[in-house]
């Protein structure tokens, strides 16, 4: 259904970035004011594209890994910005949400990219 290594290997690289961007945002007002949000919805988005362009099974299997890949990335990294006291506690419920449906969208377009790859090979 899913694969863990390739999950374990998008994911890790999803939270180094979420973790990054929180701290740097924690620091630099402006990061936070107007980075925030979409930075940790495209590392979450991107996240899931990694992992179904390698795993390249189909859609359906695709956006369910994206969707794991960029929930636990984005959750981890909301975590850390409730934690440092940057976003409020509803953030978490919302932002989790929202994170876990653009890893899936991230899945879908990753599989899109592992069938434009196969045309070219």
């Amino acid at each position: 259904m899913y694969d863990g290594k390739l999950i374990q290997r998008a994911a890790g690289t999803g939270i180094i970035l979420q973790i990054t961007l929180v701290v740097i945002g924690h620091y630099v007002g402006w990061v936070r004011e107007n980075a925030y949000e979409f930075g940790g919805m495209m590392i979450a988005g991107v996240a899931g594209l990694l992992y179904a362009r390698d795993f390249a099974k189909g859609y359906a299997k695709g956006a369910l890994g994206g969707a794991i890949v960029g929930g636990a990335c984005g959750v981890i990294g909301l975590c850390a910005a409730n934690i440092l006291g940057d976003v409020p506690l509803i953030a978490l419920a919302i932002g989790s949400v929202i994170v876990v449906l653009v890893g899936a969208i991230g899945g879908l377009f990753g599989q899109m990219a592992a069938n434009i790859r196969n045309l070219n090979a």
